[in-house]
Formats: structure tokens, C-alpha cells, sequence
């Protein structure tokens, strides 16, 4: 997706401040492995001569130290990475809007992830960050990146493992849709229940068959499902101009969405295959196409409010 951002002065000079701290970093961490590496090999090698109590300590004392480098060096690549965030893309985002912020240690909360009713499954393991707001006219919005992870565990000979599997890796949308809703309505693509199969079990809220919503549009049925406690606030909410316009951005993203209507929001889901707005270790900061891909996530989240037409009031809140 293009983009009309363009590093200024005061930003080059913070990427050439920070691509300095950036070498220091990657150095010493190779530096910190390294050691750990030539520890065990010594260990090793002591061993296989006889001398694994003179390896343990030689080779011990070594690890430990490249433990030591690697523990000083998180707390400056912490730094870094806060700065890259706060600096560089605050910057993107202020040339993008002027009201958009970003609180890199914020997010969306799980009581709200699973208060939006997104994914029915209770997640196990949570994380989110980067938490961006704004308001474009009349609709104040959010998003941010969140990993939630739910886990099984199997019986084998050697003891219980545990698996971790996905539920949203990727970002959630929430936009002020102008309306206290009466029921709950959630947009669900189409072969969701097959991907997550037994899990249904740990349902936030439950609905079934009955609470299917059909819809006079092929090209969504398609795509999605729709489930709703109140059918005719559902048909209400999804006119056939707001359903072409999911459709659309849809359309534009890799994996199928999941919307939902709660309260008086709107909630999107995006899975996304890679961690955005981090800043590169082992890369460097130098590089022209350096924002390429976070400019185009920012970009796609703030147009969503004009892709859907929020700010076209047809409600007002009760």
C-alpha cells in the first residue's frame, strides 16, 4: 500500500543516533551468544579428554559471563526499542494524523478481548502492546497488536507436554459506532468453527444454529457468518452498503476478519503474520524502505473509519 511518509531531518537524525546504538547492541549480543557457545563446547571437549570437572569450571565461568553481557545489553536494547517506537514511529503516525498517538506499553486488555466476543475461545496466554488511538471527525477509535494463545496438553510416555496454539495473532480494531446496541451481533469468517473445532467448549458467549443470521447477500455469505441475539437489530446494523464495504476490506487484508457489535462499538479482528513496529537488531535503520511495512498497517487502520463510512451518522445514541 502506498504511503505519503516522508523521514524528515529531525527523524534522520534520531535513526543515525539510534542505528549507533543499534551496532553496539547486535554486537554485544553476538558477543554474549558467542560466549555461551564456547562454554558448553569447552565443557564438551574437557569431557570427552577426561576433564569435565576442569570443563565445567573453565567452561562454566565463561557462560556465566556471556550471560552477564546479554543481561546489561537487554536494558539498553529496551531503551532502544522504546525510542524507535516513541521517536520514530510516533512521527509516521503524527504525519498520518495529527491526532494519532502510540503507547508501546499499552493495549487492548484481555477483559475487553474477550468481552468483544471475537473468538469464543478463553485464552490461556495473553500479550498485547502498542496501543494507537485517535478520532477521524465524529469516531474516536483504537487498535493495537495482540497475541492470545490457548493451550492443549498430551499423555505421552516421557510425561505431559503442552502445545500452544493460536487463537489471534495479529490486531484489534475498536471504533465508536454512534449506537448503543440492544443484542450482540458477531461477524465470524466463514470456516471458523472447523479451525477451532472441540475448543467451542470454552465459549465466551454461546450461540448456535438458531442464532444464525441470513443475509440477502451471496457475495458475504461467502465469507462469513452471522450470529446475533437480536435478529432484527443484526439486519439493522448490516445494511447491504455496510456489508459491501466489509466485504471490501476484506478483501484487502490476507486472512479473513471477524467483526463484532457490542455496546456502541465496533470490533475488527486482523490476524497478521509478523510482529509490526519493532525495530530491526541485526538489520539496519539506514535502509530507504526502512517503514515500508508499518506505514502500510497504520495507513490500512486509520482508512478503515472512512472504509466503512463511520462517520455517517444514520443513528444517534439512545
Amino acid at each position: 500500500m502506498p504511503t505519503n511518509f516522508t523521514i524528515n531531518p529531525a527523524v534522520e537524525a534520531i535513526l543515525v543516533e539510534l542505528e549507533v546504538q543499534r551496532k553496539h547492541i547486535s554486537s554485544t549480543n553476538i558477543k554474549g551468544w558467542g560466549a555461551i557457545l564456547v562454554g558448553v563446547i569447552s565443557i564438551f571437549v574437557a569431557a570427552s579428554f577426561g576433564g569435565l570437572i576442569i570443563g565445567l569450571i573453565t567452561g562454566g565461568a565463561i557462560i556465566i559471563y556471556g550471560i552477564v553481557v546479554l543481561n546489561k545489553i537487554a536494558k539498553e536494547a529496551a531503551i532502544y526499542k522504546r525510542r524507535f517506537k516513541n521517536d520514530v514511529i510516533g512521527a509516521a503516525l503524527r504525519n498520518i494524523d495529527p491526532n494519532l498517538t502510540i503507547n508501546p506499553n499499552d493495549g487492548i486488555s484481555e477483559t475487553e478481548f474477550r468481552f468483544s466476543q471475537l473468538f469464543p475461545t478463553t485464552p490461556d496466554r495473553y500479550f498485547t502492546e502498542d496501543l494507537i488511538t485517535g478520532k477521524i471527525d465524529k469516531t474516536s477509535f483504537y487498535f493495537a497488536e495482540v497475541h492470545a494463545e490457548y493451550k492443549t496438553e498430551t499423555q505421552t510416555k516421557n510425561g505431559k507436554q503442552t502445545h500452544w496454539h493460536d487463537i489471534l495473532k495479529g490486531i484489534i480494531f475498536v471504533g465508536d459506532f454512534n449506537k448503543h446496541f440492544n443484542g450482540i451481533t458477531i461477524i465470524r469468517p466463514k470456516d471458523f468453527g472447523a479451525s477451532l473445532g472441540a475448543w467451542f467448549a470454552k465459549n465466551v458467549y454461546s450461540f448456535g444454529d438458531k442464532n444464525v443470521v441470513e443475509l440477502e447477500n451471496d457475495e458475504f455469505n461467502k465469507n462469513f457468518v452471522v450470529y446475533s441475539n437480536d435478529q432484527i437489530e443484526a439486519r439493522y446494523i448490516l445494511t447491504p452498503a455496510l456489508m459491501e464495504r466489509i466485504g471490501v476490506l476484506n478483501q484487502r487484508c490476507s486472512n479473513t476478519i471477524s467483526l463484532s457489535f457490542i455496546n456502541a462499538n465496533m470490533y475488527i479482528a486482523f490476524p497478521l503474520a509478523k510482529n509490526y513496529f519493532e525495530p530491526p537488531i541485526y538489520k539496519t535503520l539506514l535502509k530507504p524502505n526502512l517503514l515500508d511495512e508499518d506505514l502500510s498497517v497504520l495507513s490500512f487502520m486509520h482508512d478503515i473509519v472512512h472504509e466503512l463510512d463511520l462517520n455517517t451518522r444514520i443513528w444517534t445514541k439512545a
